[in-house]
């Protein structure tokens, strides 16, 4: 580092005007300025010529007079090199000459080189040509000290720049008259092309918009300072970022104030992650005491509106094979109307596209064409959308989005949010399934005892009289009447089988232990046989059963299942139906879909009683039993829960004209 110094020092001539000042204050001919590099002299500075110049300028430190000087530290006065024993062998021996030398030494004492006058004649050196070589050597070591000193300084402020620059802090400082002097690189980032003084779009802790004489700086330079104080920077189509503002006053030596510095913390992840909490904790409690996530929906969206500081969400559910919008929020003071579809098919729209590809979906600006969204929907207010699929244990049961008003980019922090909350709100719909059968096998319980005293008794008291009227009729009796009453007791056997039957075969459905095996079958074939078997059993009944039937309609399912469900309902229809009624069953292909449907021609079923005819060992009060299509009374139950193992879904609907039970059914295995 030395000889760079000294390098840098002593050039552009100032080494040569040195020099030239040594030799008129010797009364020299010659002088010179040497620098020490390794083992050697170096010259870097000289004035006049002498014949042997190069044996003077350029010499070790073992064999060169410079080299005395350096070791001894001291005054070097050779009068003739010819003469005196100091001068080292091979040096100014030929023609002899005067040497007058004096170390030239840094701060701190250090021998750093020589300056040197010459005479190529002996001549002696007064006491006043002695002490010139000196104060010359002096200046140079002043020199020395001067740019030591530049140097330290200018290498104290490149480790401030780089520390300061290094910081995560914004950090700006400014002088006596509120010019801003410094700008670190990160409050360079954080402010942009702004200039630091500029206070557009930013608001103080009560969210006011904050004045320029508020700005820390300037509190500084009245001698105040700040601590922690929260401002925000609200930009147009950005992000709201929120920063800690510090600053103190810079004094000088006298005391009085010489500048300011201001620090700007960067808070807004923390911020966020506070709000995330605050969210989650939200997001919880109206989950908590919500009877169904519809109710929760609103409670749910406006957390997490006011915590994105979006402006719209919505709530879907998955119903059937569509999705359903089960609830919508809307930031206060946002204009309202933004038209949300009922519901909307698999894959169409953000919503349905989110279910089909089951994955976080993250559209940067809805507004565009070809976007998801309808130009009616985002009607250029809406930008940025975010869809995250909501699933419980089985799959996706529904998906939440959320829109904001300006065009942002992917953020895997809020993508991690909306995850967690969706999960939340899978974890809910969970819970409560399982609180629905935890309730409904308690109230099994009841309706299990009222099955077996009435439903399991009516074909056993049957059974048990129509036997004992065997037991004790006489021949002739028996003869007569043994042929009636055994068909009696046969048919009541084999509906007590039958009841008997169903109640296993819901209870492995219900507790899994059943398997549905889903393999291609022709669903139409299934329905005209049962439709036939039927109409052969009602022979002679004033019941008409209509069939519109295509000739084919394959689908994965579970043959004898799904016909014992086609058997259920069409006998369920023949037993309500009064006498003259018709009984219609249709099957049909939507494209995505086998459904069908069964009606009767009773009156429609309460709708009270529609859901309640699902749960199990309910009976409508509307018709009346037929001894030709007797039921166990679990026909319905059994068939909802066939129907979900394969996804699909079953419903009652009706009017004056009569009910009619829906089943829909995936033509495909997601």
């Amino acid at each position: 580092m030395g000889t760079s110094l000294h390098r840098g020092i002593l050039t552009s001539g100032s080494a040569d005007q040195l020099a030239a000042l040594t030799a008129r204050a010797a009364a020299a001919p010659s002088a010179c300025v040497q620098f020490v590099e390794g083992n050697r002299l170096r010259l870097y500075g000289s004035w006049g010529v002498a014949a042997d110049w190069d044996e003077v300028s350029h010499t070790s430190l073992e064999d060169s007079l410079g080299g005395i000087v350096v070791r001894t530290g001291d005054t070097l006065a050779i009068r003739d090199a010819l003469a005196d024993d100091r001068v080292p062998d091979g040096v100014l021996r030929e023609h002899g000459g005067a040497y007058l030398g004096y170390p030239v030494h840094d701060r701190m004492g250090m021998v750093l080189g020589v300056c040197c006058a010459y005479d190529h004649r002996p001549r002696d050196w007064t006491a006043e040509q002695v002490a010139a070589v000196a104060e010359a050597a002096e200046v140079a070591t002043l020199l020395i000290g001067e740019q030591l000193a530049r140097y330290e300084l200018e290498q104290q402020h490149r480790f401030l720049d780089a520390v300061l620059d290094s910081l995560h802090d914004g950090v700006a400082a400014c002088d006596a008259d509120g010019g801003v002097v410094f700008v670190n690189e990160r409050m360079r980032r954080l402010w942009g092309d702004s200039p630091v003084e500029d206070v557009t779009g930013l608001t103080d802790g009560s969210g006011m918009p904050l004045r320029r004489d508020e700005l820390g700086l300037f509190r500084a330079l009245r001698g105040e300072r700040v601590r922690d104080e929260p401002i925000a920077a609200h930009g147009r189509g950005t992000r709201t970022r929120y920063f800690l503002m510090d600053a103190q006053p810079i004094r000088g030596v006298d005391g009085g104030v010489a500048g300011a510095v201001q620090a700007v913390q960067d808070v807004t992840r923390q911020r966020r992650a506070e709000r995330f909490r605050s969210c989650e904790l939200a997001v919880t409690t109206a989950l908590a005491g919500a009877p169904s996530i519809e109710a929760a929906g609103p409670r749910v969206l406006e957390a997490v509106v006011a915590t994105l500081n979006w402006v719209h969400a919505e709530l879907w559910t998955v119903d059937g094979q569509t999705i359903r919008a089960a609830a919508r929020w809307s930031a206060p003071g946002w204009p309202s109307g933004i038209p949300v579809p009922e519901r909307l098919a698999y894959g169409q729209g953000l919503a349905g596209r989110a279910w089909q590809v089951d994955k976080p979906l993250w559209i940067r600006d809805v507004g565009r064409p070809q976007s998801l969204i309808s130009p009616d929907t985002s009607a250029d207010r809406l930008h940025t959308a975010l869809a995250i699929p909501v699933h419980d244990g089985s799959g996706p049961i529904g998906v939440l989005t959320v829109f904001a008003d300006s065009v942002e980019d992917p953020e895997d922090e809020l993508v991690a949010l909306m995850s967690g909350i969706a999960a939340h709100l899978g974890q809910f719909v969970e819970r409560r399934r399982v609180e629905d059968l935890q309730r409904q096998l308690t109230r099994s319980k009841d309706e299990y005892l009222a099955l077996i005293g009435h439903e399991l008794r009516t074909p056993l008291t049957s059974i048990s009289a129509y036997t004992e009227l065997l037991r004790e009729a006489d021949e002739p009796t028996l003869v007569r009447d043994g042929p009636r009453l055994i068909k009696v007791i046969e048919r009541n056997t084999n509906q007590l089988r039958e009841i008997i039957n169903e109640l296993l075969e819901l209870s492995a459905l219900d507790a899994g232990h059943a398997d549905v095996r889903r393999t291609p079958m022709d669903l139409a074939a299934v329905v005209r046989e049962v439709v036939d078997r039927a109409r052969v059993a009602i022979d002679g009944s004033p019941v008409v059963i209509d069939a519109d039937l295509p000739g084919e309609l394959i689908m994965p399912g579970d043959r004898d299942r799904l016909r014992h469900i086609v058997e259920n309902l069409l006998g369920s229809a023949v037993r309500f139906s009064p006498d003259g009624g018709h009984v219609a069953v249709s099957l049909r292909n939507t494209g995505r879909t086998a459904e069908l449907a069964v009606s009767d021609a009773a009156a429609d079923v309460p709708r009270a009683e529609r859901e309640q005819l699902f749960t199990g060992h309910f009976r409508t009060a509307r018709g009346h039993d037929r001894v030709v299509l007797p039921g166990s009374g679990l026909g319905l139950t059994l068939s909802r829960a066939v129907v979900e193992k394969h996804e699909g879904s079953i419903e009652l609907t009706g009017g004056d004209s009569g009910t009619t039970v829906l089943v829909r059914l995936p033509l495909e295995i997601r």
